[in-house]
């Protein structure tokens, strides 16, 4: 293969990554703004039911604040702000963690489970239309796997 047409190759895939990038990006800007829009609850902010979701989603249903961190799509500061008017609507309670001293854990109150469990199959059925209207099955399975092997990537 002569030099040329291995560096013509190589600018195409770059094309081909920003494109995938693109599309990818679009996509999700496009889902996020119409589950905005569809989201069920005037009780709680997007940001504030994806504390709640990840929360949940956790064996005794709490986390350490910087492992939430990582979870969640905001800066830091801003978990904190979110995770204290979480606090001041007794959805979660902060606790010092018993395995560090200095660590905080936050954890999901009853009352902000069955809140959260409210909204989830609502916001679940926003989903599935929006997602789930779009692509079959087999499409819904190879796009999870495409994007685990981003996310792990």
């Amino acid at each position: 293969m002569s030099v040329h047409m291995h560096r013509v190759m190589r600018v195409s895939d770059k094309s081909l990554a920003v494109d995938a990038w693109e599309s990818l990006f679009r996509a999700q800007v496009s889902v996020l703004r119409q589950l905005h829009v569809e989201f069920p609850t005037e009780e709680l902010s997007f940001n504030e039911y994806d504390v709640l979701f990840n929360l949940s989603k956790q064996p005794e249903r709490q986390l350490r604040i910087r492992d939430l961190n990582r979870h969640l799509l905001l800066t830091q500061p801003s978990v904190s702000r979110l995770v204290d008017r979480l606090v001041s609507k007794e959805l979660v309670y902060k606790a010092s963690d018993p395995g560090d001293g200095r660590g905080t854990l936050v954890c999901l109150t009853d009352s902000g489970y069955e809140l959260f469990r409210r909204v989830a199959v609502t916001h679940a059925a926003s989903i599935s239309a929006r997602v789930g209207g779009a692509l079959t099955p087999d499409e819904l399975k190879q796009l999870t796997a495409l994007t685990e092997k981003l996310r792990n990537g």
